[in-house]
């Protein structure tokens, strides 16, 4: 499998495109806002000749589903997320207004909903599905254990760790989420961050000032 990672929107939110020699690919927290970030993502697809299949929120925080109309419009592609997550992509709207994003395309609804242990195939290639409550209530993250990576979204981050203060949050939930469905992974595990640069699961057991006791 191969990941491109894209920067997106005020937030500095990760992107993700992950793909295979088949040239399927899933988009994963699409967080372009303006055309210009919009134009960034449909070059990277067109230039590498990728075929979409897929569209994955790992929970739907306004960062992460800017991007969603437009995905689901441009390549007719169902979105899935945990049903937790819900209430806060229905309300996303809102929040949306809250920070001044007023050219905010709401997201479609879910045609899909994912959970712990399912799995998450596109092309010759598969990602697992871990649920990792905490920052948000329905947040998952997506694990490769044949390529030794995972995206986790906002719960873990280089020596940092997601905020627990938004809607959903919750610091004890988060803190034992990351103890054992994250630091259990095999030490050389690459993190694909929501936000920030990536790190490995041997990084953040040494360095992550939150995850010392």
């Amino acid at each position: 499998m191969k990941i491109e990672k894209l920067t997106f929107n005020n937030f500095m939110e990760n992107t993700f495109i992950v793909y295979d020699q088949t040239k399927e690919c899933i988009i994963i927290d699409p967080g372009c806002y303006s055309e210009e970030e919009k134009d960034k993502l449909l070059s990277f697809i067109k230039s590498n000749k990728l075929k979409p299949t897929l569209l994955i929120n790992t929970h739907c925080h306004i960062d992460h589903i800017f991007g969603n109309n437009f995905v689901n419009k441009i390549w007719d592609i169902e979105l899935a997320i945990n049903k937790l997550d819900l209430e806060i992509l229905n309300g996303a709207h809102l929040v949306a207004q809250s920070y001044g994003f007023n050219n905010y395309e709401p997201s479609p609804l879910p045609s899909k909903y994912i959970k712990e242990g399912d799995f998450i195939t596109f092309g010759q290639s598969k990602l697992k599905i871990i649920f990792t409550p905490g920052h948000a209530p329905g947040h998952i993250s997506l694990y490769s254990q044949k390529d030794n990576f995972i995206i986790s979204g906002d719960v873990l981050f280089m020596n940092s760790i997601g905020r627990t203060d938004l809607p959903g949050g919750d610091y004890e939930i988060l803190i034992k989420t990351i103890k054992t469905k994250l630091l259990t992974l095999p030490e050389k595990t690459k993190v694909y961050c929501g936000h920030g640069p990536d790190t490995t699961i041997d990084n953040e057991k040494k360095n992550n000032p939150f995850l010392k006791n």
